[in-house]
């Protein structure tokens, strides 16, 4: 247990083993785990890919498997209780409308710790969100 409880954390998620990390130190922040939100934002997919032209993928078909992989990979007793959502679009804008929506307290978010070219080509998403949330962010580095 911290010494900062928390009613509400969000960690977003990308399944990279320093987001899974992000989560197991959320899960001290937090006295119950349905105080816990994790989010996991999926691009757009292009409407010429094949799979949408094809009509074999789409936006709910994408949310299930994420939700599946989700379920499969936390499914300890410890994560009973997480709150698990998916959502379409810009990671940044979409960790931190999401983060408002459940009026969270504390944003805890890994950082993959890319520098100079690499930063620049990537952008961050963390320091985005530090950047404009409405609420404190714990960045996790390596």
């Amino acid at each position: 247990m911290s010494i900062f409880p928390k009613n509400s954390v969000l960690v977003p998620i990308d399944f990279s083993h320093e987001s899974i990390e992000a989560i197991n130190v959320a899960l001290e922040f937090v006295a119950d785990t349905s105080h816990l939100w994790v989010l996991h934002v999926l691009p757009r997919i292009n409407p010429a890919e094949p799979g949408v032209r094809w009509h074999t993928v789409d936006d709910q078909s994408r949310k299930q498997q994420v939700e599946k992989a989700f379920h499969e990979q936390f499914s300890g007793r410890e994560y009973e209780g997480i709150n698990f959502s998916v959502a379409i679009g810009t990671p940044s804008p979409e960790i931190l409308d999401y983060a408002q929506e459940k009026k969270v307290e504390l944003i805890i978010i890994p950082s993959h710790g890319h520098t100079g070219i690499g930063r620049f080509l990537l952008g961050s998403v963390a320091e985005r969100v530090v950047r404009y949330s409405h609420c404190p962010v714990l960045v996790l580095r390596k």
